[in-house]
């Protein structure tokens, strides 16, 4: 068994030194069309938290003082209650822990804005679902109405920026989903076409190892592990490059205004982390099967 492992080894070796060129290549690219695809998902997940506070049709968010009394949070809610169905929807009432929820979403690029933030000082919020029939000017004089009411701290109201974010999320994502598959594709392409030349330049040796009785997986496996191999190492380079890209918009968001709403855009590390092992996976299976088609295609050589 151990013979066997160190013959596997040694022969991957040996190709990728006898195709450095070729590896290369096939590395960069499988590396540059991960990074893209890990880069695409962590805009997605950022436009997910710049949309999800205004998901389930919300376009207002009223803040209320932490330190309302129950009296003025019941005249916001019969003003609202009022009206129903005609400018109002739905309505719903986020506390101090649903708050605090969104406040590490929204934030998360701004740390030092989140820690200054606790159960005792952050603004509750009702959030607002208008009617289908209710126009911006409504929702403006509604936003108007509840503002003048005591302890209500500030109210948001979406307008357009939701299309606006959702259609850029929309053009984002697709065109670079495109351009990340077509680069994979091409990394797939480039393996293939390693193991092919690595095992035409072998051919007389696979003749021999044939003729002495090797099986068809003796032979191919070295092919394939080194096809593997390409892909987790184009896998690797594409996650410390996404790794440190991140951190670097992540540093530089704090340092953009706090009402710019970029720091939605700022993705948490636990997802980072997930999206990195991602890349990994699919750089592994990319190479193992671009080497084992042509493994298997190029054999009988």
């Amino acid at each position: 068994m151990i013979a066997r492992l160190t013959y596997t080894f040694r022969e991957t070796w040996a190709s990728f030194a006898r195709n450095v060129t070729l590896t290369v290549a096939a590395i960069i690219t499988a590396a540059v069309s991960l990074l893209i695809f890990g880069l695409t998902l962590l805009m997605q997940r950022g436009f997910d938290n710049m949309l999800e506070r205004w998901e389930g049709g919300v376009e207002m968010i009223i803040n209320v003082q932490n330190t309302a009394s129950p009296d003025a949070r019941a005249e916001i809610e019969r003003n609202l209650e009022q009206l129903k169905p005609s400018v109002v929807s739905d309505w719903t009432y986020c506390d101090v822990e649903c708050s605090l929820t969104d406040a590490d979403r929204v934030l998360a690029g701004s740390p030092s804005t989140r820690d200054l933030l606790n159960e005792s000082n952050i603004p509750t919020q009702y959030k607002v679902v208008p009617a289908d029939a209710a126009d911006v000017e409504r929702l403006r004089g509604l936003r108007e109405a509840v503002e003048q009411m005591p302890d209500v701290a500030s109210i948001v109201l979406a307008e357009d920026s939701l299309d606006v974010i959702a259609k850029l999320k929309g053009f984002v994502g697709l065109y670079t989903y495109i351009m990340s598959i077509a680069l994979l594709f091409a990394a797939i392409l480039l393996i293939w076409n390693t193991i092919r030349t690595a095992m035409f330049a072998r051919r007389r040796e696979i003749e021999v190892m044939k003729l002495v009785g090797a099986t068809d997986w003796f032979i191919r496996v070295p092919f394939m592990l080194e096809g593997l191999i390409q892909g987790f190492i184009g896998g690797v380079a594409a996650s410390v490059g996404l790794w440190l890209i991140n951190n670097s918009w992540t540093s530089g968001v704090e340092s953009f205004p706090e009402d710019t709403g970029f720091a939605a855009l700022v993705v948490e590390g636990g997802y980072v982390s997930g999206v990195t092992l991602l890349i990994i996976a699919i750089g592994m299976v990319a190479g193992a099967v671009g080497s084992g088609i042509a493994a298997s295609r190029f054999l009988d050589v």
